[in-house]
């Protein structure tokens, strides 16, 4: 017997402006207990449909419909900075309406399912962007619901992290929708894919894995182009004959006609080739002229059994140096990149003159309350002009149109091509990126670990995407969870 559908969309339109539409006649259907990858383009309107499944947006025209009343738990990209300052405890809290009585065992199980081991009093803002993301799933987790939404899930994950996700959901018995540009993350367990044209407003389901799907996708562009570089051979030759026939008389003008309606039919049978998601242009990041030490670090925080411990090192970077910080999540990696920053880290000293540039997981670098326009000229120079501030920024997809936006209504994949565009203007002598994977659609990935690769100045890299940094020259390696 075939499962039951749990989730239906039909005929659904939805637009944030009249002249802004996102969703033109959606209509697909999930089946209950099954796996399926939400696919498009940034802004194509995967995080609205979440909005529209949690009820949290009412569609303009058609309907959402839930079976028997089926329960939502979602998973968000990232924690409110709102609750920054919430326990661990008054966090989870927050999930119900009337706390129940046994929530300490409930948090212990969703805790454990999860794998976060965390003191429950323990300040939300206080823990590492892995942990924070293995916070966020509990928390969907912990209201037992019959749909899970998953955004971006494995951002932050350390390796460890990402496989403990895999395995859970393989065994998870209900119905999960996930949001990711982790191809092999969603390779391993997607039985199912709901792709958003950006261009059309339309959506297409398909059935398999997300590789199996992609290719599928692929072919049928391939069909397409084929079938329309035929007709445009045929519709080349008729037209030549309706010109030809049409400056003769008599049965030739009929002959004629008839030949412009059948072209004119052909045309309309041409189909709109899929417009693929576009990927950013080759960039450089230019690298300040700079000699000496760049940055020294002769000491550091690390965190053993959730207390902080000042830990001897000893790691000198100078113009070139390139090298990645690694360790589990809660290691305090994410701590000493921020405190070097800021200019806090006691056992860190960055060179006076350098100019640092910051890609930062959270984005918690970035003025949310700036202009996109105001956050790209904050980091410029005197020296350097507008053109050159648009030209830059429209190689990352930043066009004119979201210049006058606020950074803070951007999507997250959006904030982290403004920040790749900050750092080129920016030109820094040091850079510290800081899961510079998060958020960001797996095309332009190749195209990013080009830049940073060919990158002149010192670098001090966290990443736990494998595949991106197998891209990148590393000279040397500072483990966090072995000092």
């Amino acid at each position: 017997m075939a499962e039951q559908v749990i989730l239906s969309f039909s005929e659904v339109f939805f637009g944030y402006k009249e002249n802004k539409l996102l969703l033109d006649e959606v209509s697909f259907g999930i089946r209950q207990g099954s796996k399926i990858t939400l696919m498009g383009q940034n802004g194509a309107g995967k995080s609205t449909i979440f909005a529209l499944i949690k009820g949290e947006i009412k569609p303009q025209k058609g309907r959402v419909s839930l079976t028997n009343n089926a329960t939502i738990g979602a998973a968000s990209q990232a924690v409110a900075r709102a609750d920054f300052d919430l326990s661990v405890e008054e966090y989870f809290a927050k999930a119900f309406e009337m706390v129940p009585v046994n929530i300490k065992s409930r948090i212990g199980k969703v805790m454990e399912a999860v794998n976060l081991t965390v003191p429950t009093d323990r300040r939300v803002g206080d823990l590492s962007g892995g942990q924070q993301a293995r916070l966020l799933l509990a928390y969907a987790l912990i209201q037992t619901p019959d749909i899970l939404l998953l955004d971006e899930p494995t951002n932050n994950l350390d390796p460890e992290g990402i496989n403990h996700l895999i395995q859970f959901l393989l065994m998870y018995d209900k119905t999960v929708l996930v949001i990711s540009h982790d191809a092999d993350f969603l390779n391993l367990f997607t039985d199912g894919v709901i792709y958003l044209d950006v261009f059309t407003k339309k959506v297409e389901t398909y059935d398999g894995n997300y590789y199996d799907v992609v290719e599928e996708i692929e072919r049928r562009i391939e069909r397409e182009q084929m079938k329309n570089a035929q007709l445009e051979k045929i519709i080349k030759d008729r037209k030549e004959k309706v010109n030809f026939f049409a400056n003769k008389g008599g049965k030739m003008r009929k002959l004629a006609k008839k030949l412009r309606e059948e072209t004119e039919e052909m045309e309309e049978e041409k189909v709109e080739v899929r417009r693929e998601d576009k990927t950013i242009r080759d960039f450089e990041i230019p690298a300040q002229d700079i000699t000496g030490k760049i940055l020294t670090i002769t000491s550091a925080q690390v965190i053993k059994n959730h207390q902080p411990v000042e830990k001897k090192i000893d790691k000198t970077w100078y113009k070139g140096t390139h090298i990645l910080i690694t360790g589990p999540n809660g290691a305090g990696k994410s701590t000493l990149l921020r405190s070097i920053v800021a200019g806090t880290a006691k056992g860190a000293k960055v060179l006076p003159e350098v100019r640092v540039g910051y890609y930062s997981q959270d984005f918690s670098n970035l003025d949310f309350d700036q202009t996109v326009f105001e956050s790209l000229k904050s980091v410029m120079d005197t020296e350097n002009d507008e053109q050159r501030m648009r030209t830059v920024a429209a190689g990352f997809l930043i066009t004119g149109d979201l210049m006058g936006h606020q950074v803070e209504d951007l999507s997250e994949g959006q904030k982290g091509l403004l920040s790749f565009a900050r750092l080129v203007l920016t030109a820094p002598g040091l850079l510290i990126l800081d899961e510079p994977t998060n958020h960001i659609n797996f095309r332009h990935l190749p195209i990013i670990a080009q830049a940073i690769d060919n990158y002149e100045g010192a670098i001090a890299i966290v990443s736990h995407m494998e595949e991106f940094v197998k891209k990148l020259r590393i000279d040397d390696y500072l483990d966090m969870g072995k000092v």
